[in-house]
């Protein structure tokens, strides 16, 4: 191997490539500089002004350059709904939004309920995906004991539902099976992600209730007190048996405070907020309709502000897109008959972006803020070695933002196989202008996606090899 010279690269050998002159996002901070890569790796960062090996070259001035982006839930459908989207249209999306690794969601057709499922699950997309991905399986109430033997080469995390909807497989309804599940989960070191919602409360609502006929009824129909008595329960499933445990799509300011209180009391557990429950409040949803009918429902402007709070100040651990699309004729159904779920990888990190702008964060710590939340948080909880940080040693997946773009998304931006965005006519600050996968570009905003699809389904922390266990986390 050759050796390191001063400025931090290797000496007598040039590089594959050069991403130069642009604002690096890294954990120890924002700073201009360039990116060395050597066999799909970064192999160096050095200074602005240090001298560079000699190679092929990547302008990235006036561009910051982020570590390839991390959605950690996503439905994209495979198998069974592929009317809905496709491998080859959710990769492409991700790649447009900066996303470089997703891990996906459990609620299919079949559903990916146990070590059998996963494999055929991956060995159906093996060829298809322009992105890494892992998988999250599906907890079973009937079978929660799987959880405790579970090898992490398959998965090292599992979806528990605790309502239902359109897509949702199995829901845990019975206490003695939800309580098996956080025992089973937590003797096999698994990360439990929770659709925290309690059915028993919406079914005793119901009784009192008729389905909403309009969109202004629909966030009263399914209200946050199924969010808040659920986010208790799980509370209190984690004090019992220390399961690590991720609460997805958070909406509501209460569920906010449980858990920032639960976390500040040691506990191990974590939250996710989406980018559609800070873009949009219950008044888009009365105005708008379908496209923002989603579970759990968007809620006040009161909790969207919580929310923001959360992200920009450290208590989230996560971004996610909730990427779940539907067909426009699905969506179109009566308020009670629509599925909830919109399309969102592609827009995630650009919608956050320009609401960080909006509200006076400054570009370098918006950089570091979705770099966190999109890079180093989920590649800590879903074990991602050599994902989400921009160091020495961790895979060339990067993402190129111009900060400073306004533009106007339209359905024509779409990547989608649905066609549609909660986000049509909306105006966006920033853009991603170039993706990198093991240092490749695979994205570009000129000509969109190059390339075969070389997405690899990913090895977990504990089969990793000892090349990629050595980059730090």
């Amino acid at each position: 191997m050759d050796a390191l010279t001063p400025d931090g690269t290797r000496s007598g050998a040039d590089a594959d490539l050069v991403v130069e002159g642009g604002r690096l996002v890294t954990p120890d901070g924002v700073r201009d500089g360039a990116v060395v890569v050597r066999n799909g790796r970064v192999d160096a960062l050095p200074d602005a002004g240090a001298p560079l090996p000699a190679g092929p070259r990547l302008d990235a001035a006036g561009r910051y350059v982020l570590p390839g982006l991390i959605d950690s839930h996503v439905h994209f459908r495979t198998p069974g709904l592929e009317y809905k989207e496709t491998w080859e249209h959710g990769s492409a999306a991700a790649l447009a939004g900066g996303v470089t690794t997703v891990v996906d969601m459990p609620n299919t057709r079949p559903p990916s309920l146990d070590p059998h499922s996963v494999r055929a699950k991956a060995a159906l997309i093996a060829g298809r995906s322009r992105v890494d991905h892992r998988f999250h399986i599906g907890a079973d109430p009937d079978r929660p004991h799987l959880l405790a033997d579970l090898a992490p080469d398959i998965a090292t995390s599992a979806k528990i539902f605790m309502a239902g909807h359109h897509t949702a497989p199995v829901v845990f309804r019975d206490e003695e099976q939800l309580d098996a599940a956080f025992a089973a989960a937590a003797r096999g070191g698994v990360r439990l992600v929770l659709h925290a919602e309690d059915q028993h409360v919406f079914d005793l609502l119901d009784t009192r209730q008729p389905d909403p006929a309009s969109y202004r009824e629909y966030e009263a129909h399914r209200p946050r007190s199924g969010g808040i008595v659920a986010v208790a329960r799980v509370v209190q499933l984690v004090r019992t048996h220390g399961t690590r445990t991720h609460v997805l799509h958070v909406s509501s300011a209460e569920e906010a405070d449980l858990l920032t209180a639960a976390a500040g009391e040691g506990l191990p557990i974590t939250f996710e907020v989406t980018g559609h429950h800070l873009s949009f409040t219950d008044a888009d949803t009365a105005r708008r309709g379908p496209r923002t009918r989603l579970s759990p429902a968007i809620r006040s402007s009161r909790d969207q502000e919580r929310l923001w709070q959360a992200v920009l100040e450290g208590e989230a651990a996560t971004l996610g897109s909730d990427h779940a699309p539907h067909t426009v004729e699905e969506k179109n159904r009566p308020p009670a008959q629509a599925p909830p779920g919109l399309p969102g990888v592609q827009e995630l990190a650009t919608a956050v972006w320009t609401g960080m702008l909006s509200r006076g964060t400054p570009p370098d710590a918006a950089a570091a803020h979705l770099a966190r939340l999109m890079g180093a948080g989920p590649a800590r909880l879903f074990d991602l070695p050599g994902k989400g940080r921009l160091v020495p040693g961790a895979d060339a997946d990067l993402a190129l933002l111009d900060p400073d773009t306004r533009w106007q998304f339209s359905a024509a931006h779409v990547a989608s196989r649905c066609g549609w965005s909660a986000y049509e006519g909306w105006l966006f600050t920033g853009r991603f202008t170039t993706v990198l996968a093991s240092g490749r570009v695979v994205w570009d905003v000129r000509t969109g996606v190059s390339g075969h699809p070389a997405g690899r389904w990913l090895a977990s922390a504990a089969t990793a090899s000892d090349e990629q266990t050595e980059v730090t986390r």
